[in-house]
């Protein structure tokens, strides 16, 4: 199976640059893969199109202010640093651009004398290993001097409102560099309409990590953290027991529950990293429904909606949300798979 296959042309108007005026009215395209057809709905209608015997299981991880901005001691220009993942206290590892101007020994100025960094190790892409040297709190700082890490597809500068858009409403444990965007077209109101528990799966940079091998299967996913708690694993195995559909909002969600059931054979509380790949020829043991947003072509989130719906009832799904004027990627429209 190659990657060429689940490429497919987007025109620039439809990437979303902004959210929608409300979070709940967003187009939501409904898919059944039984009957292999579609309607067009608006988010706001989920409760009437979910049955009080499903079960939405929600990522509540919340997006930090991963991206800083740095000077090189003695220079003047910027440098932009985005946080990635803590290796250990006081380290993270962080993307930095211009890569080449961050070689180990540089030391790096968020807050002169307050908030610095020194860089650590190199590697041959722009991922440098940074030891931060701080007064006060470390997360204090990053709230202070970050900035929403909004995609590299939006193509404008954060604004103060993306720091609550772009984020779910069910956020509640830190440590996401991007939004589990599906969860994005939820307000409080909807969520109390619908069955649902959460668990915690902090999504990566690697979520836009293109797919660059030509045979999809010789890619390799980054680990990310995840975590299901006592609560929702019995939520979600009493459910599973009576034989209610489980919907996953997201494809995060997704692969938390299937790396969990691959790995105990159930859904039972459990944490640690998943580099699970999910593509066409997958077997899905948990999911009965899907929620998710309008994916980037040849992604791995497109591989794996296509491996939940299907290849070819994708691809229609695709060209007429096209068609139709439906918003694409983060801050886009959405879908539901039953």
């Amino acid at each position: 199976m190659r990657i060429s296959d689940f490429k497919y042309d987007l025109p620039d108007r439809l990437i979303a640059q902004y959210p929608s005026q409300r979070r709940e009215e967003s187009r939501l395209m409904v898919v059944d893969r039984s009957s292999q057809t579609m309607e067009h709905r608006k988010f706001a209608d989920l409760a009437r199109l979910v049955s009080p015997t499903d079960l939405l299981v929600l990522n509540n991880t919340r997006v930090f202010p991963a991206r800083l901005y740095a000077h090189r001691e003695g220079k003047r220009e910027k440098l932009e640093v985005l946080l990635l993942h803590k290796v250990r206290d006081g380290v993270w590892e962080a993307l930095i651009r211009p890569g080449r101007k961050a070689q180990p020994g540089t030391r790096l100025i968020f807050q002169p004398d307050e908030f610095e960094g020194e860089v650590l190790e190199s590697s041959s892409s722009a991922v440098r290993k940074l030891r931060f040297e701080h007064g006060g709190d470390f997360w204090t700082w990053v709230e202070r001097l970050g900035h929403t890490p909004l995609p590299p597809y939006i193509n404008r500068s954060p604004m103060p409102e993306d720091r609550q858009r772009y984020q779910t409403v069910f956020a509640r444990v830190s440590g996401s560099v991007a939004a589990p965007t599906a969860g994005l077209h939820f307000t409080g109101e909807l969520l109390k309409q619908v069955p649902h528990c959460e668990i915690t799966l902090h999504i990566g940079y690697g979520t836009f990590k293109p797919v660059k091998t030509d045979l999809i299967q010789n890619h390799r996913m980054d680990g990310e953290h995840y975590e299901i708690g006592e609560e929702a694993a019995g939520r979600i195995e009493g459910h599973s027991r009576s034989g209610g559909r489980l919907i996953a909002v997201g494809t995060s969600t997704t692969r938390a529950l299937e790396h969990v059931f691959i790995k105990h054979q159930r859904v039972v509380p459990d944490h640690g990293r998943t580099d699970l790949f999910i593509y066409p020829g997958f077997d899905f043991r948990v999911l009965g429904g899907l929620i998710t947003n309008f994916h980037l072509p040849g992604s791995t989130l497109l591989l794996l909606v296509s491996a939940f719906a299907g290849e070819d009832l994708i691809k229609t799904c695709y060209r007429e949300a096209i068609q139709r004027n439906y918003r694409f990627y983060s801050y886009g429209d959405t879908m539901l798979i039953l």
